[in-house]
């Protein structure tokens, strides 16, 4: 890999950094286990060292990477434990999310939006839109409750959510139209004000794609070498 190699948009640096970044890791570029240095991200991108320690320390307060005391970042190897904890700790958040959503009978515009994108990427078959528009989808369900302090707490989490969305690519063990079947079905028990199913389709939803992120983590290892 030549030093430069990746270029940046014309937003911000440090967010164009970040951005890309965490794209690569989510896709698997940078993959499970691998290191990131200060140095390694100044030399691929051709920033200055500070910079790229601004990026490591957010995606490390993401959950994108992880970092002991004097010790280089690393992509997170997620396991059954972390992957179970996690979505633990979304159907507590996103349920509670629905909930509120659906006795205001309040379906956000983002949502509607996010929920016509994995359509559109499902009939085109692309993955990877999918997996960006599925998590505008639950990111625009948490900030339409207009919570501060749940959309930053959520936002703790929503490295590891993305991680299990790209790196275990757990849509493909499912027909292409199921995410947005059970999204569907979430938004038209918010849109007609019942809870009671909003949270239940919410838990659902959310605990089959848990079971679908296990059965990868599962094949994976059995068809790793020994």
């Amino acid at each position: 890999m030549s030093a430069g190699q990746f270029q940046l948009g014309p937003s911000s640096l440090t967010d164009a950094l970040y951005e890309s970044v965490r794209s690569r890791i989510i896709s698997g570029d940078i993959a499970p286990g691998e290191k990131l240095t200060e140095q390694r991200i100044a030399d691929d991108y051709r920033v200055a060292r500070p910079t790229a320690k601004a990026c490591l320390e957010r995606l490390t307060a993401l959950g994108l990477l992880r970092r002991s005391a004097h010790k280089t970042a690393v992509v997170p190897e997620l396991d059954e434990v972390d992957i179970t904890d996690l979505f633990f700790t979304r159907e507590m958040f996103e349920c509670t999310a629905a909930d509120r959503l659906a006795q205001a009978r309040t379906v956000p515009e983002a949502a509607r939006k996010a929920q016509t994108a994995i359509e559109s990427a499902v009939r085109a078959k692309a993955f990877d839109d999918q997996v960006v528009a599925d998590i505008e989808f639950h990111w625009a369900l948490i900030n339409a409750v207009d919570s501060p302090r749940l959309s930053r707490v959520y936002e703790m989490v929503s490295g590891e959510v993305h991680l299990t969305m790209g790196q275990f690519k757990a849509h493909r063990r499912t027909t292409p139209s199921t995410v947005a079947a059970e999204h569907a079905l979430i938004l038209k028990a918010i849109e007609d004000g019942d809870r009671a199913a909003a949270r239940e389709q919410m838990a659902h939803h959310l605990q089959q794609a848990r079971d679908r992120v296990l059965a990868q983590v599962v094949a994976s290892r059995e068809e790793a070498p020994a």
